[in-house]
């Protein structure tokens, strides 16, 4: 058995629970410490059972609460040169404390019955990745973070059985949205930003012309973006290249619990 378990999704926080029947991984602990505790607790999985850390990269929303993580336990903490400069620097990490597993962005790392795989992804982040969770039961894609799709990502992510996808804004909610000044638009929608919807469509369409099963939409912008919107602009763009529809849905930021089971 294989399974993430979504914890948080979205502008305000990303966390996810890999399992397997041998061992658990937090990815990205983008919460609170208090709230991440609060969830395992509810999931009835004590924290002394995580097995280490995977980070895709080191904005707050995906690693807020790893400084609290570390201090109660030294977990093993996975990634690669870059995003651990950075870390060391922002959260005042001290090297010799924490038991940092390095890898490159490309390499796999095999950790019993699965095989987990980095590659590089186009975000204004230190040396952002995405990841790809290889079991006997099938592959899980961790695809969030990206302003667009580079011809690797999409090499890497054809054939997934199981893709988390971002999804983050509608265009149009995003251009008329008043919280955000001018800048931050143009930051979120640049080739280092996320996904829009219709972004989010093309590339679904093209997972599912591959054999994609299942699609689950990510990191909605709780201002920008509904999951009835997200939903429908990837649908529709999948039933316009007269594909049949794979299983989606979109994550709610406001209601994440989420398990998703290969």
């Amino acid at each position: 058995m294989v399974s993430i378990r979504v914890l948080a999704s979205g502008s305000k926080g990303n966390a996810y629970l890999l399992e397997t029947d041998k061992f658990r991984f937090l990815l990205d602990p983008g919460i609170r410490f208090k709230h991440l505790a609060i969830q395992l607790a509810n999931l009835n999985i004590p924290l002394e059972s995580i097995n280490g850390i995977f980070i895709t990269h080191e904005h707050s929303d995906h690693v807020i609460g790893l400084p609290v993580l570390l201090k109660r336990i030294p977990f093993p903490l996975y990634c690669n040169e870059l995003t651990w400069k950075s870390l060391k620097k922002m959260m005042d990490l001290k090297e010799k404390a924490v038991d940092w597993k390095p890898f490159e962005p490309g390499c796999n790392i095999v950790l019993d019955e699965i095989e987990i795989e980095s590659f590089p992804v186009p975000h204004d982040a230190a040396d952002p990745v995405g990841f790809l969770f290889h079991h006997s039961k099938g592959t899980i894609g961790l695809l969030t973070d990206l302003g667009y799709i580079t011809k690797l990502v999409r090499e890497k992510i054809l054939g997934v059985h199981t893709m988390i996808l971002e999804s983050n804004h509608d265009l149009s909610l995003l251009q008329t949205d008043t919280k955000r000044p001018w800048s931050v638009k143009q930051r979120i929608i640049s080739r280092h930003g996320h996904l829009s919807n219709e972004a989010t469509a093309e590339i679904a369409t093209q997972l599912v012309k591959e054999g994609t099963q299942n699609l689950f939409l990510a990191h909605l912008s709780e201002d920008c973006n509904r999951t009835d919107l997200a939903e429908s602009t990837v649908k529709n763009k999948i039933l316009s290249a007269a594909l049949p529809l794979p299983y989606i849905q979109a994550i709610n930021p406001a209601n994440p619990a989420l398990q998703i089971v290969l």
